[in-house]
């Protein structure tokens, strides 16, 4: 059988003998034949693969060429380099910026993953057994308010040396950013986004939305009219996301035509105080609202009938090895939606 290792400027291939329990030196292989023992073309450099990266996150040149910190030219041609290697092409250039192809998205797949590899190697090495471990996690709003810090309390509660890194945004983009390697798991309703392709999806529990006021609000003091919903503003998840999707299949269901005065937005701090602060319903995920509920400081509405709700959950890439600190994190996930799914909540 043959190994092959390096040594210095070249590869030495040793056959593997079963006497000596070991490696026998044999001969030294050209650096022209290393590559093609290893299917890999030796000119693609770090270099191509993190530009390649920035290029496909900001879906344009000049901007990847600005994070980068290089210029134009140089990402330009960093690009079409890396498309001669690989003899294909990677991206589709428009007005609008730069779009993946097939073998773009193809290619995407190895590419984060194997940066992300070599940048814990290093880092794991510079920073010895002690250091503090890192997870990076995106979260949707539909699960920050409650969810999120049990999972914290409890991870810090366990691990002494532990970094939490937490991004929040709409399911698209914290999905692209899993895809490419920047994030390590994303929690929320996501099922219904089509940047989950490709990417492993595990169920917590399922979650409805429901429609809420300040105390004192005129709906809350009688039996709801649905016709009256739509005289006051109303407070949406953003447009295009999954989770207004399901905001807006409640409305149909309820045959309630929306109000012409909306604010959208997935901050739950802005929706919670405008709500209180005026006469507008808010129609939000149950677990945003839950501990408000329960202290009398917002109402819900009653509309007759129940949203089904959404599947809660945890998004990885699969191509990717969790590094041991996301372990943890899907460890407690897995305990709190348990939790859940009983009926217990923090």
């Amino acid at each position: 059988m043959l190994l092959v290792a390096r040594a210095g400027a070249s590869p030495v291939v040793r056959d593997f003998c079963p006497r000596y329990h070991g490696l026998v030196p044999d001969r030294f292989v050209p650096d022209t034949i290393w590559g093609s023992l290893l299917n890999i073309d030796t000119r693609i450099k770090f270099r191509h693969l993190v530009g390649f990266l920035e290029m496909a996150r900001q879906g344009s040149l000049a901007r990847a060429a600005d994070v980068l910190a290089v210029s134009q030219p140089a990402m330009s041609k960093t690009l079409k380099e890396l498309e001669v290697l690989l003899d294909t092409q990677l991206f589709v250039r428009s007005k609008a910026g730069l779009s993946l192809t097939d073998a773009g998205r193809a290619f995407l797949r190895y590419a984060g993953p194997s940066v992300q590899a070599l940048r814990e190697g290093v880092s794991s090495l510079r920073g010895g057994e002690h250091a503090a471990k890192v997870v990076r996690i995106g979260v949707l709003s539909t699960v920050e308010s409650l969810l999120l810090p049990e999972v914290l309390r409890r991870l810090h509660q366990r691990h002494a040396a532990l970094t939490i890194s937490v991004v929040t945004g709409p399911s698209a983009y914290l999905l692209s950013q899993l895809r490419v390697g920047d994030l390590d798991l994303v929690v929320g309703r996501m099922t219904e986004s089509p940047e989950i392709q490709g990417l492993s999806f595990e169920h917590l529990y399922s979650e409805s939305m429901t429609l809420v006021v300040r105390p004192g609000h005129p709906l809350a003091a009688k039996a709801l009219d649905r016709a009256t919903v739509s005289a006051y503003p109303l407070v949406l998840p953003l447009a295009g996301t999954s989770i207004r999707k399901h905001a807006d299949s409640l409305f149909v269901q309820c045959g309630i035509r929306q109000a012409q005065q909306r604010l959208e937005t997935l901050s739950l701090a802005l929706s919670r105080r405008y709500t209180l602060s005026s006469d507008a319903l808010w129609i939000a995920p149950l677990d945003a609202v839950r501990l408000d509920l329960a202290s009398g400081d917002l109402l819900e509405l009653d509309l007759g009938l129940r949203e089904p709700g959404g599947s809660v959950g945890i998004s990885s890439n699969a191509s990717l090895a969790l590094p041991l600190a996301a372990q943890w994190t899907v460890e407690v996930l897995r305990e709190v939606g348990q939790a859940y799914r009983e009926g217990h909540y923090p």
